[in-house]
């Protein structure tokens, strides 16, 4: 009976170690990566821990084109480099779970405004909306807003109501992603129009189309124009589902 209960203790160890082990390998980090430099002229290659990621980004530019791309979970360091060069543009460490994150490189090169730049590591969560709803996020990336935030609109093409506060999103500052704001399926026309707005007001900076399958999910991220100091008057559209 004694050496039946070691044997059977040594099982019981030896599948705990497994379910471990399997639980460790199926665990894994995935990046997207959004280059919103507004005075780089250069494409970049994107290096995690000295290994190229992503390559040719150029400003206003995202890779991959869609979806995700794995990479090292864990504290890591992030490094943008001229493409075709060793000239880095920027390096930042990050720690990654078992996730997807949205990587947004902004601010300057030159540092103007006292703006160098910097790297958002934002964690998404593309769980599947609910049944014929929809969901927003937007991420200000946006140097030009660092003194002042700005107020987001999102309302369903096809109606009368126009801009009408309270804002969607109120007072986004530079760097900062909002949460995910639901809608539902839009019936009166086809999809939504974002509004950015000054904070406070209803004059829209830009207004944007966001064309919106029912289940999907989208990610705005704002920047300036490039080599400017002003909104640009378009967003990066991230497809995150759907």
């Amino acid at each position: 009976m004694l050496r039946f209960l070691k044997a059977l203790s040594f099982l019981l160890a030896l599948t705990a170690l497994s379910v471990f082990i399997t639980s460790c390998g199926s665990s894994s980090t995935q990046i997207r990566f959004v280059n919103a430099i507004r005075d780089d002229a250069t494409p970049l290659d994107i290096e995690v821990n000295g290994g190229k990621i992503f390559t040719d980004v150029g400003f206003f530019g995202y890779q991959p084109s869609s979806g995700y791309t794995k990479t090292s979970s864990g504290s890591v360091t992030i490094a943008g480099v001229n493409t075709g060069t060793t000239t880095q543009v920027f390096s930042s460490s990050a720690s990654l779970g078992s996730a997807q994150y949205t990587l947004v490189a902004t601010g300057t090169i030159t540092g103007t405004n006292g703006s160098a730049v910097q790297l958002l590591s934002i964690p998404d969560n593309n769980t599947v909306p609910a049944v014929g709803d929809v969901e927003f996020r937007v991420i200000n990336a946006a140097p030009s807003t660092q003194n002042a935030a700005v107020d987001i609109y999102i309302i369903a093409n096809g109606g009368n109501g126009g801009i009408q506060p309270p804002a969607t999103i109120s007072a986004l500052a530079y760097t900062q992603a909002s949460g995910y704001i639901t809608f539902p399926f839009n019936s009166l026309g086809s999809g939504y129009t974002m509004y950015v707005t000054s904070t406070g007001t209803t004059n829209p900076i830009f207004s944007q189309v966001l064309p919106s399958p029912t289940n999907s999910i989208r990610t705005l991220v704002l920047t300036d124009v490039q080599n400017g100091s002003s909104l640009n008057s378009l967003a990066v559209e991230l497809s995150d589902l759907n």
